[in-house]
């Protein structure tokens, strides 16, 4: 075994080493939510999760294509959702930054272009996420989100900043800074679009997702399906925001605590956050496995990956 090959082995056990203790850590929690919650209901919870993962991959997936690093959607999803398990290590954006960056060397994707469409993700999903929060909270929410209102102000200086003429001298800066080569292929409005339809398809699974959860609990009526959907967005923007937290623990559960406070009691609030997260970890430890199982199969005899676009 090479070195390369040593190191990834060990990102990956440590990833899933973190992955396991993170469900097993939560479950004494949640079990009883979990109680509460019926077959049928978690089915479609974590189906709807395994869609939303799905979207973001396609998101991550489109942005390199707009680059000029187009992969099959095999590919892509190996390269992406293995990556993605390097959130669950402490001091995780930049483990699943250089995860990605390494495998994406075995399909030609220059260091550049994995680093500028890792980095593209978490504007685009702050914007669409502030955005379905915005849409989905005030009215509903009432005071229980009123200490998040400072994040209203951040939706506009994301809008402005993703136009193709704000983000690809950014890019370009961020590049120089970092002696890598400038970006053959600047991002076009059309591309910034498409990476916004797929976040947008994301929310929307994760909303059913915890609208899912929030009905098992008791929640019932438009009231709580709305909620869910604007709750989930806010706790992962916050989340997202705290970047000394490994993949946004604690500081998610609380904003969506608040958020899910006028359908649900505390105690219900508080299992609803856990059962997600615990779902979303599963989720992401799924769509792992699947990624690296469908990899496997489409690799020829000869050990080259077989593409297929």
């Amino acid at each position: 075994m090479n070195r390369r090959k040593a190191l990834r082995l060990l990102f990956l056990l440590v990833a899933l080493g973190f992955g396991a203790w993170s469900i097993a850590g939560q479950w004494g929690a949640v079990s009883e939510g979990f109680a509460r919650l019926s077959w049928p209901e978690l089915s479609v919870s974590l189906v709807a999760v395994l869609g939303a993962l799905a979207a973001g991959m396609m998101m991550w997936r489109s942005l390199l294509a707009e680059f000029g690093s187009p992969l099959s959607l095999t590919s892509a999803a190996k390269i992406f959702f293995l990556g993605q398990l390097g959130k669950y290590i402490p001091g995780s954006a930049v483990h699943v930054m250089l995860a990605q960056m390494e495998m994406g060397r075995d399909h030609g994707i220059p260091r550049s272009r994995s680093a500028a469409a890792f980095f593209l993700t978490y504007p685009i999903y702050l914007a669409t996420g502030l955005l379905v929060g915005v849409v989905t909270l005030p009215v509903i929410g009432g005071d229980s989100v009123a200490r998040y209102a400072w994040l209203l102000l951040l939706v506009p200086v994301l809008a402005v900043a993703l136009h193709p003429r704000i983000v690809n001298p950014v890019i370009g800066f961020g590049l120089r800074r970092l002696r890598r080569p400038p970006l053959e292929r600047p991002l076009t409005r059309r591309g910034i679009l498409t990476a916004v339809g797929w976040a947008l398809a994301g929310w929307a699974a994760y909303g059913v997702h915890l609208a899912m959860i929030v009905h098992g609990l008791g929640a019932r009526g438009a009231d709580a399906l709305i909620l869910s959907f604007g709750a989930f967005a806010l706790a992962w923007c916050l989340g997202t925001l705290a970047i000394v937290f490994p993949a946004g623990a604690g500081v998610r559960e609380v904003a969506m605590v608040a958020a899910l406070a006028p359908v649900l009691d505390r105690g219900s609030a508080i299992a609803a956050a856990l059962c997600s997260r615990l779902i979303v970890s599963v989720g992401d430890l799924v769509c792992a496995a699947l990624a690296g199982l469908a990899s496997r199969r489409s690799v020829q005899p000869s050990g080259r990956p077989v593409e297929k676009h």
